[in-house]
Parts: structure tokens; sequence; C-alpha cells
């Protein structure tokens, strides 16, 4: 068995034809060779339901039977366990694959494999040392097929032959100096399985948390930075090419809690990386959410609006203007992923999240147990006063439960389930609640933008009172809350 290391890069053919002149690339001689990939599975994708994937490759005049077992990928750095054995293609044996479950698993559905796609494309392949490493830089271009469909390839995979980790990133860093490469996150496979099923692109969301106890601070830090790196760059497509504003929200979502991550194990980071990448992102949060607001306000806010004054010329001048404003706001999005500066900061930031090393003698339970109670006062704090609460601190206390809410989500795996099921209910009910309120008070602001040069009228008071109503509904929900009996402890 291998571990494969291996980065991803998608590129434009311009780009790909630049590539072999690349001060790095044109000393070093190339070859060339078209692979030819199918993959096969059950009728009902057990293997890609568990992670696998498994092909015939014809490479040159050579037959290879190749079995992966796939990691999530991020920042597109792939880490993938690999057995590969020259074959007969249509003869199924695992004899190779030395994990003993992995190989009773295929043979037993050995009679129910099928074709389900191919790959054919030609790649160019230099060997370059770099560091103190020995990289594969590959250039694939060709096409994906299945059942009459086809897609095409253009992409590069770095491949650690030998070395470190890090030089993979500080290689790409230096092509993408002068070359417009991006961090893929889809492999050939994952694409190919999509094209079999048929399955639209759509709003990705969050996974559970990837914890586990017998994790330390910073690896768990890893594995939820990367989930929400993740959980970012699949939403990249829709933010480009979609107006589903559920993009934009999850996107936000995402890197809201990517955010929330690096201050929630700030005590276990080194000071550099929190001053580093704490703010990083904040630019294009900031820029999500804007979006944000205009599509809820278009999506939720303004319907009932318009169901109560249907005949009010404010409400049309409302939606026009939010609809122009909502345009202008996700273009303000695209415009800072168009950037060169963003698929480097994809880069440079997976990079400093592999480097990270643990140096605090802290454990991940202390840790988690810790935070938890640190927010949970907080929000314990300001809840117990909510009926004297103004409007700014009333803000502050919606955002203390979101934080407390992902601080949650993220150390879920190591709280007992029946008593976090309760909680986490009640949390989210409350989180609702504020929600909607702080809904109403943006609404109110984006009211007084559209409708800058316009007396207050109907819309307004519309709005003040139901943002009374739901004030009003809101100690009901703190008092679920402040009864639940806290998970951690």
């Amino acid at each position: 068995m291998a571990t494969e290391i291996e980065l991803k890069l998608q590129l434009s053919p311009k780009t790909a034809k630049a590539l072999p002149g690349h001060p790095l690339l044109a000393d070093i001689a190339s070859q060339k060779i078209r692979l030819l990939n199918t993959y096969f599975d059950t009728p009902e994708l057990g293997l890609h339901a568990k992670r696998i994937a498994m092909r015939f490759r014809e490479k040159g005049w050579q037959w290879l039977l190749t079995v992966k077992s796939a990691e999530p990928a991020s920042g597109g750095l792939a880490m993938r366990n690999e057995w590969e054995c020259p074959a007969t293609p249509g003869v199924f044996n695992f004899d190779h694959v030395d994990n003993l479950g992995l190989q009773r698993y295929l043979n037993e559905v050995t009679p129910e494999l099928e074709p389900i796609f191919t790959t054919d494309f030609r790649r160019q392949i230099w060997h370059v040392p770099f560091g103190e490493s020995m990289i594969e830089l590959a250039l694939d271009r060709g096409k994906i097929e299945s059942r009459g469909k086809s897609t095409p390839i253009c992409e590069i995979e770095l491949e650690l032959l030998s070395g470190q980790v890090a030089d993979i990133f500080a290689l790409t860093r230096q092509l993408q100096e002068s070359l417009d490469l991006h961090p893929a996150i889809a492999s050939k496979a994952e694409r190919g399985y999509n094209l079999f099923s048929g399955t639209p692109l759509a709003p990705f969301r969050s996974k559970p948390s990837p914890l586990s106890a017998e994790l330390s601070p910073v690896e768990a830090f890893r594995s939820i930075a990367l989930s929400c790196l993740d959980h970012f760059q699949r939403n990249e497509h829709g933010l480009r090419d979609s107006e589903d504003p559920e993009y934009v929200h999850q996107a936000r979502v995402a890197l809201r809690r990517l955010r929330s991550a690096i201050k929630l194990f700030t005590p276990v980071l080194p000071n550099d990386f929190v001053a580093a990448y704490g703010e990083t992102w904040k630019t294009l949060a900031s820029a999500l959410g804007d979006a944000r607001n205009w599509d809820v306000f278009l999506d939720e806010t303004l319907p009932p609006i318009r169901a109560a004054f249907p005949k009010e010329p404010d409400v049309t001048r409302l939606k026009r203007e939010g609809l122009r404003r909502a345009r202008r706001a996700r273009k303000a999005v695209t415009t800072l992923m168009a950037l060169a500066e963003y698929p480097k900061l994809i880069t440079e930031f997976t990079a400093a999240v592999f480097a990270l090393s643990d140096m605090v003698p802290i454990s991940l339970a202390n840790l988690a147990s810790n935070q938890l109670t640190r927010h949970a006062r907080k929000a314990h704090k300001l809840a117990t006063r909510h009926a004297e609460l103004e409007a700014a601190e009333r803000h502050k206390m919606r955002i203390c439960f979101k934080k407390l809410r992902y601080t949650l989500e993220f150390f879920a795996p190591l709280l007992p389930g029946k008593r976090l099921t309760p909680y986490l209910r009640a949390l989210n009910q409350l989180q609702d609640e504020l929600g909607l309120i702080n809904d109403h008070v943006t609404a109110e602001a984006l009211i007084g933008v559209a409708l800058a040069k316009r007396r207050k009228g109907a819309v307004h008071g519309w709005v003040l009172g139901r943002h009374a109503l739901l004030i009003g509904e809101l100690p009901d929900a703190l008092e679920i809350w402040l009864r639940q009996r806290e998970p951690w402890k």
C-alpha cells in the first residue's frame, strides 16, 4: 500500500499551453502518455458511498488495477491510500489490497461490479526537484464520459514522490506567481460519478464535525479548518455561475465557521498564525454578508410586506432598489474571488494549516470544556438581562449565542448525545428567534438606504411593529434555553 499525497489545481487551456515554458519546468525533460481509465462500481454505487474508487487503467501497453480509499480534499490537497498492480482487464483480483476489511468487501461485491464512467486524457509529466523533495507534476487534458455525456479535463496534479508536504505548497506558490492556477476540490472520480448520476450542482452544506476524542487540539483544529475550507470551496461555482442565493448563504456560513474556529482554538495556535489568518478572510466574509442581507430582505422580509401593502408604491421601489443592490453585492463577491490573490490565499492558508505542530500540553477535552464554559457564561449573562437590553446589546447577545452554537457543533462528537440533543434544539430555536429579530433590524436599515429620500411611511411602521412582536416572543425562547442542562458538565 502506498499513501498518495496529491495537490490538484484547475487551469484554463490557455494557461495549460503556457505551463511547459515556465522556468521551473523548461529545463526538465517531460514524458507524454495517454491514460484510459474505466471506473467500476455496484449498481447502487456502494463503493462510492464508502469513498472507494476502483478502476482499470490502460497505460501504454500495460493494464493496471487500482483501488483508492479516498480522504476529503481541502485547498486542493488530498491524501489517499492507494493499491495498484498489473492486471487483466475485467479480471478482479484484490490480493494486492493489504487492508483485509477492504479486500473482503471488494471480493463480496465483485459479482455486482459494472463500468460506471471512463476518463480519457493525455498526461505530460515532469519530475521536479524542489526544496528537499521530488515532486511529480502532471498536466492532464482530456475528457470524462458516462452514459453518452462528457465533461472536459484540464488540470494539474502535484504528487509528492519523496520529501515534505510543505514543498508541494511552495512549488505551487511559485507557479501561481505567473500562472492562473486554482486549488481544486473535485477529483476526476467524483466528477465522473456526478456525470453518471446526472447530479445537478447544488449548494453544499456543512458536514458534521470530523473530531474524535483521540485527536490533539491542533489536529482537531486542522480537521475543522479544512472542513470549513472544503465547505466554502464547494460553493465557489455557485457564487460565480448561479443566481441561487443559497450559495451565498452557505459560503458565508463556511467562512463564519472558519473564522470562529480560528478564534476558538487561539489558545493552542501559534501567535503568528492567528495574526496572519485571524482577519485574512474578513473582506470576503463582509462582502458575502452584504450580499446575504439583501438576499434575505428580498426573499424573506419583503414578500409579507408586499402582501400587506399590495398597492403601496414604496414596496415597488423597495423591490427594484433591492434587486439592484443585491446584484451589486453579488458582483463585489465575484470580483474579490477573481483576484489573483484569492487562489494564492487558499494555497497559503492550507499550507499553514498543514504546517501547524502540537506544542501545547492541554487535552482536547479540557480545551472543549473551557471554551464551551466561557461562551455559555457570556451568553447566560446577557440572557438573564434580556429585558433591559438595548438594540446593540441584543445584537451582541445574538453573536454570543451563534459562537456558542458553532463551538457546540465543533465539539459535538465529544459530548453525550442524550444531553446534547435537547440543548442544541433549544439553542437553535433561540437562534432562529434572534435571527428573525436581527433580520428586521437589518431590514429597517436597508429600507432606510433604499428609500433614503422618502418620508417614513407604512412600510417602516410594519417593520417596526413586526420587530416589536418578535422581541415580545423572545423571553419564552430564552427561558427554555436557560432551563437546559449544559451537556459538557
